[in-house]
């Protein structure tokens, strides 16, 4: 069974600070999750497999290692391209397709209105992105979406979570890995995290 792994580095720690502060701007917000999902990145990709490479260096031969791995990148849009370029920057090899769902937020249910998997075959491993996991409606569907696609393994990625959105996504799927900088007290009754940071989207966009 998956599991969800909360992050207790202290550069992590430091930088969510800053991002739930009211008086963030714009600008500073972005990068702040650019960081966060890079950090956050290097924990979640610990295990993927590498392969043995002899590299010629200046003064020898090195025994080193490769990684050649199928992955994709599956931002859910449109907060979860604030993490994208991060993860490019650690994994310039990946294929990126896109994931648009918003969430009624009378039901508090999500609504897929776009849907970028291409036809054929899947890649073997594809990172889910997004930067809020509260209900967990979101993540649910797309992790769906991946599955009906034919993805072997999904790893979720996520700034902040509520406990009800990990507990919705491990019980839907409990097969999938979930890596959070944070993990917050609740929901309220409008399905925002507590006490969170607010809109991720419109913070990043300034809409």
């Amino acid at each position: 069974m998956a599991k969800a792994s909360v992050s207790d580095h202290p550069l992590i720690q430091h930088k969510l600070t800053l991002l739930r502060g009211v008086e963030t701007e714009s600008p500073h917000f972005r990068q702040l999750i650019q960081e966060l999902s890079l950090l956050l990145g290097a924990e979640a990709l610990r295990s993927l497999p590498c392969e043995p490479k002899t590299v010629q260096t200046p003064l020898g031969e090195c025994q080193g290692h490769y990684l050649n791995v199928d992955i994709a990148l599956i931002p859910i849009l449109r907060a979860g391209l604030g993490m994208t370029d991060a993860m490019l920057q650690l994994l310039p090899q990946a294929k990126v397709w896109h994931l648009g769902m918003f969430r009624d937020e009378k039901e508090l249910r999500p609504v897929a209105y776009y849907n970028k998997l291409p036809r054929g075959k899947p890649v073997k491993h594809a990172l889910l992105l997004d930067p809020m996991l509260a209900t967990g409606g979101s993540a649910v569907a797309a992790v769906d979406a991946l599955k009906e696609w034919g993805v072997e393994q999904i790893t979720f990625l996520g700034i902040l979570a509520a406990p009800e959105g990990v507990q919705a996504l491990t019980q839907n799927h409990p097969d999938v890995d979930i890596f959070l900088c944070g993990l917050d007290q609740k929901l309220n009754d409008k399905g925002y995290i507590v006490p969170g940071l607010g809109d991720a989207g419109d913070r990043q966009y300034r809409t």
